[in-house]
């Protein structure tokens, strides 16, 4: 229900696919296996959005007219109020509305038109009622019961059903004076509107857009045209670029993000998420069918997006793909890209990850293109790569292997030397041949607030008392009437600031969900109950202070690991959850190695497929010339993340290769002297371990480098 959960499922690789909720429609009316039958669809899964509170007052709906009014005008109003509350710092009410914009993809119906349409088929039901000789006043009141099932026709219902006032009502509720319209280019749809409202802030007629897609048409009708077409996924699940694709699955939902010249942005202080460097628009022209993709048409799309953005394809890390799964689509998507990719740098391979968030949400139709760009913005501003799931091996017919794509099928810290900002594409195409693709940067300016959504799969939970009975009231007081899932990172950061850390009774926990955090609570509380007075703890996540007063605190060492303590994506875990911690893995990005490739390839490698691969990667790593300055990276990101924190030694140590680190923490040596000392030092032990295999080996002519290390050496550190 908003822009951080989006964010956190995407990263935690949940999937939102289910069976069809009943309130949609229900599986044994319309669902039959063989694609061929009648009037039925062989699909009966889907994503679709959870419940959402609408304040029909509070948004200027009178609530005698919300049945009359489709659910994507309703939900239209709450997705824009978030992104205008966002772009004006929360600020919304003193920002000149006269030259705000709201354009957006909602392609054909919306699901008030299949309603109010059904309940206009009213002389059909009569007549065939009377043609099987049913009485006349039998028959009519069959068919008024039939039409209580639909909504009823009003003044409102024409406003209602229409797509353009999803932007229309918008406009009007928040009063926006600029262009206000949808654009219809099927699946494209919100690519469409992105273009159109880059043309609109290129022309100045507009100071900021809201663009984006709207669908929330997941009913039988959507099924059916899908169904016969055909492009459901036989098997009931979407797997992109997979060797399991087998058609795509259909959700829905809504998405919205504001755009401003980013010089106007700059000046004002906005936050700024990415940079828009280029789009791209082309048409399939003649092909066999109107609704067969058509690789080359894509093609062109890419090439003039790249054009406009003034830089190659080869500097381009992340492509979020239109990636339906369907075999006829990914196959034509992914040659499209890879020709235009591909001559880029004909000789390099597997650069880039290719993904689609479909793989999660399924095909949202006109909101598709908003969901990747979203996605795609996101993982931009985290410095995240973020994941496709269901995908155990790759399809064959793609031949990944001779292309410049990989499938990232784990989340990654996004690691990237200093020779250029991170760059990202974004794909989205719609039946009869509209084709899109826009090109992103990472934003590297100084203006604007920087906001992290945190992609931690746990959350911190402080509390404290100054006796056993303020702790327990407290304990007990913190999930008090919250249950929704979307009110737990707004718990756990109240709870926080609440805390105070004077108090001689504290309780942390570390918890998963609402659901986890309440059983911790229990269990922590009943144990302190017992015996307060002493310090407790437990495995699963909990920590408690005790009530002994006399315990003084001691003096804290850091204890550096050496070579052996290393193992594939270490520490990956705290690059993706906080900035301080990767920006440590881009620094070492620019350390030149003999052997070639980058450091963060070696402990970040791209996902493979088998054990065989598997295990090559954790024998690279085990490589001296490897080992070591990976240690030492890992252990450096660690070390300024608990530096930020205000954690600092009394002593430090180490074994190994931890004695470097040690040395660089004691201030013996800067940051850059341990990055070369640490890649030196692997080489040279990897060159003495192949002189003098299974020996601990002194290496002569290292002497200058050691002298000259020992001559920086601080007297007296450890």
């Amino acid at each position: 229900s908003d822009v951080r959960g989006f964010w956190r499922s995407i990263v935690e690789g949940r999937d939102q696919i289910k069976e069809i909720p009943p309130n949609y429609w229900l599986i044994e009316d319309y669902y039959d296996p063989d694609p061929a039958a009648p009037d039925k669809t062989y699909g009966k899964t889907g994503a679709f959005l959870d419940a959402v509170p609408f304040d029909a007052m509070a948004y200027g709906v009178p609530p005698n007219v919300v049945q009359q009014t489709d659910t994507s005008q309703l939900l239209g109003l709450i997705v824009a109020q978030q992104v205008l509350e966002d772009a004006a710092g929360g600020d919304f009410q003193h920002i000149d509305k006269s030259r705000i914009s709201v354009i957006l993809g909602a392609t054909g119906a919306t699901e008030l038109v299949v309603h109010l349409g059904s309940r206009l088929q009213r002389p059909i039901w009569l007549n065939a009622l009377r043609a099987n000789g049913v009485p006349e006043d039998e028959a009519q009141a069959i068919c008024n019961r039939i039409a209580d099932s639909y909504v009823p026709w009003t003044e409102a219902s024409f406003p209602g059903l229409l797509g353009n006032v999803v932007a229309g009502r918008i406009a009007n509720k928040f009063d926006l004076g600029g262009t206000n319209c949808v654009v219809d280019a099927a699946c494209a749809s919100s690519l469409s509107a992105l273009s159109m409202g880059l043309s609109e802030l290129h022309l100045h007629q507009a100071d900021m857009v809201i663009v984006g897609g709207v669908d929330t048409l997941n009913d039988i009708l959507m099924y059916m045209c899908f169904s016969k077409t055909p492009a459901l996924s036989v098997s009931g699940d979407c797997r992109p670029f997979s060797d399991q694709a087998d058609g795509t699955i259909l959700g829905e939902g809504l998405g919205m993000l504001a755009l401003r010249r980013l010089e106007d942005a700059e000046r004002d202080g906005d936050r700024i998420y990415a940079v828009i460097r280029g789009i791209g628009s082309s048409s399939d022209g003649k092909g066999t069918a109107v609704y067969a993709p058509k690789a080359s048409g894509q093609a062109h799309a890419l090439r003039r997006a790249y054009a406009a953005a003034g830089y190659s394809p080869r500097t381009v890390e992340l492509l979020e793909a239109h990636g339906t799964a369907t075999k006829a689509g990914d196959v034509a998507e992914f040659t499209g890209a890879s020709s235009v990719f591909g001559e880029a740098d004909p000789e390099s391979k597997q650069w880039c990850a290719i993904g689609s968030v479909k793989s999660q949400i399924g095909h949202t139709k006109g909101a598709a293109g908003a969901a990747s760009l979203i996605k795609t913005v996101l993982a931009l501003h985290h410095k995240v790569l973020p994941p496709t799931i269901k995908v155990d091996r790759p399809n064959p017919n793609l031949a990944i292997e001779e292309s410049p794509f990989y499938i990232n099928t784990q989340v990654r810290p996004w690691v990237r030397d200093s020779s250029h900002p991170r760059r990202a594409g974004v794909s989205s195409f719609g039946f009869g041949g509209s084709n899109f693709h826009v090109t992103l940067e990472e934003y590297t300016g100084d203006a604007g607030r920087k906001d992290e959504f945190r992609p931690s799969p746990t959350e911190l939970f402080l509390l404290s008392g100054a006796n056993f009975q303020e702790l327990s009231e407290a304990a007990r007081q913190l999930t008090a009437g919250f249950d929704r899932a979307d009110s737990f990172q707004f718990l756990a950061r109240s709870c926080q600031l609440a805390f105070r850390s004077t108090d001689r009774l504290r309780l942390a926990i570390v918890a998963r969900d609402i659901v986890d955090l309440r059983a911790k609570l229990d269990a922590a509380t009943t144990a302190i109950e017992r015996d307060p007075a002493s310090a407790q703890q437990a495995p699963t996540g909990w920590f408690y202070s005790g009530d002994d007063a006399s315990g003084r605190a001691g003096k804290l060492a850091f204890l550096f690991p050496g070579q052996g303590s290393q193992y594939v994506g270490m520490s990956g875990d705290l690059a993706l959850a906080f900035a301080t911690s990767r920006t440590i893995w881009d620094e070492a990005a620019d350390l030149e190695f003999e052997q070639g490739g980058q450091l963060h390839e070696v402990v970040f490698p791209q996902p493979v497929f088998s054990d065989e691969d598997r295990a090559a990667q954790e024998e690279r790593l085990r490589a001296t010339e490897w080992a070591q300055p990976a240690i030492g990276v890992a252990s450096l990101s660690l070390l300024v993340l608990l530096k930020k924190l205000g954690i600092q030694p009394d002593a430090v140590g180490g074994h190994s290769f931890g004695e470097v680190t040690a040395l660089h923490t004691a201030g013996a040596l800067d940051r850059k002297a341990f990055f070369s000392v640490a890649r030196k030092r692997g080489e040279l032990m990897a060159e003495a371990a192949a002189m003098f295999p299974g020996a601990m080996t002194a290496i002569s002519h290292a002497a200058d480098a050691v002298a000259s290390l020992l001559a920086s050496w601080n007297t007296g550190v450890v």
